[in-house]
């Protein structure tokens, strides 16, 4: 981003006079008055505490201007300000007003899981062919999409923009916000299930994604999933399908997973081989996805395999890390919900261990799953062998449900391990105690439950 503030009150229409300060150039926004990069725009944004209080600060961290909200008096004059509505708003038309100017290919994501890894993914491969910019940890909802759009650069030819959604209008909002070129829907799960009520109403407001595709755009979605099969019939735009099963216009072919890869080919690509440095079939789906939009734009199939070998991977997404003790760790501490807790687990238990090891899953709390929670939660013991999998530490009044059914399913009591939510310091102590060399354990849980805080008490005090 570089805009001059002249620019930048134009197309916001501002309130004030900004004559004095017109000349100035901004290079970034922000909405965190610490994290401030030099000539940055600040963003007080309304939350538990309102930023407008921080303004101050956000000068002190290298801000050259601040949105102001109009009903906030008296207005500073010592900086630059520029008066709006609502700061939260102009962001967004901000943001609406930028991409059109760059004019970037707009790959937009979502999904009940995978849309975080197939968004990196996909940045991954596009990358070698373009000047790609992708979303940022999490900065996928209606703050995060439009600071994603604004911290582009000039030259950037593809942004892959990650959207997430926790209500209707949501993906309806931000798709109109960025209008995609290519959409990508990676999955129907039961995430956010206590909002929606059922897959169904999740589908519908998934499908928001397609509110603001361009009219020659194309979605590209899950085709393993029927749900989504069924509301594509009367969209107007392109369609392309992958997943597992054969009817899909890009589908995987002799697949191999190990502990710290897969390896597939595909129908599209037969005498290619393609290897992901991530574990769990799972991924397959996610790495197809992201090799469908690169198909969409045109990219070699040497880059794609490329892409695929050496992605730049977001955080505490089904990472390998090495403990204390020198146990392996999977830490996948992000997020949880049912569909993707399912998938770990049973990767966790086709890990390789020795005679000496053991596989131990700590699994937090899976948060807004409503009525249907305890149900669910009991559902995982579904996937728990006791063969495979030899000790359990549940965390939160939720996995209760899961306790009380691997008991009832005759899983060894001994094994199992119960901590309220606010029981992570014990979790802690009895983990260190418990863990050895040749152990393998998962950690995966909602961050609400901050299983976070948890795995950097058991990795080496030196990468605490």
């Amino acid at each position: 981003m570089k805009m001059k503030i002249r620019e930048i009150a134009k197309a916001l229409q501002v309130r004030n006079d900004v004559s004095q300060w017109e000349d100035i150039t901004v290079s970034s926004v922000a909405f965190d008055s610490r994290q401030m990069a030099p000539g940055a725009l600040f963003v007080p944004l309304k939350g538990n505490n309102d930023g407008h209080r921080f303004v101050g600060s956000a000068f002190e961290h290298g801000a050259v201007a601040t949105l102001w909200a109009a009903d906030h008096q008296p207005v500073p004059a010592d900086h630059p300000v520029l008066v709006v509505d609502d700061p939260l708003a102009a962001l967004q038309k901000l943001s609406k007003y930028y991409v059109h100017k760059i004019n970037p290919i707009v790959v937009a994501v979502t999904g009940s899981n995978g849309k975080t890894t197939t968004k990196d993914l996909t940045a991954s491969i596009l990358s070698t062919q373009y000047n790609v910019i992708k979303t940022h940890a999490n900065f996928n909802n209606e703050i995060g999409v439009p600071v994603t759009l604004l911290n582009m650069n000039a030259n950037t030819e593809v942004v892959v923009v990650e959207m997430g959604m926790d209500r209707f209008q949501q993906l309806d909002q931000l798709s109109k916000l960025a209008n995609p070129d290519v959409a990508v829907i990676t999955m129907i799960g039961e995430a956010h299930i206590e909002f929606f009520g059922t897959r169904d109403r999740i589908a519908d407001a998934k499908m928001e994604i397609t509110h603001g595709l361009k009219e020659d755009g194309l979605l590209i979605y899950n085709g393993d999933e029927p749900l989504l099969r069924e509301r594509t019939k009367d969209l107007k735009q392109g369609t392309y399908t992958f997943g597992r099963e054969l009817g899909n216009n890009l589908y995987a072919t002799a697949v191999t997973v190990g502990t710290n890869q897969l390896t597939f080919t595909t129908n599209v690509w037969p005498d290619e081989e393609f290897t992901v440095p991530l574990t769990g079939e799972y991924n397959v789906s996610n790495a197809l996805a992201a090799l469908a939009v690169a198909n969409r734009l045109h990219i070699r199939p040497a880059n794609m395999k490329k892409g695929l070998a050496n992605p730049d991977l977001t955080a505490n997404r089904a990472e390998w890390l090495t403990g204390a003790a020198g146990e392996k760790i999977l830490s996948d501490v992000y997020n949880s919900n049912p569909t993707a807790a399912r998938d770990v687990l049973e990767t966790l238990q086709n890990v390789p261990v020795s005679d000496e090891g053991r596989r131990i899953a700590v699994l937090g709390d899976m948060l807004e799953l409503g009525e249907a929670s305890p149900k669910l939660h009991a559902s995982l013991a579904e996937v728990i062998n006791p063969a495979t999998l030899q000790e359990v530490y549940l965390v939160g009044s939720e996995m209760a449900a899961l306790r009380d059914q691997l008991a009832k399913d005759g899983y060894p009591v001994s094994a199992i391990h119960y901590y309220g939510a606010d029981q992570l310091a014990p979790l802690v102590t009895d983990l260190n105690h418990d863990l050895q060399e040749n152990d393998v354990i998962l950690l995966k849980g909602s961050h609400g439950i901050h299983l976070e805080q948890v795995l950097a008490k058991i990795l080496p005090s030196t990468t605490e």
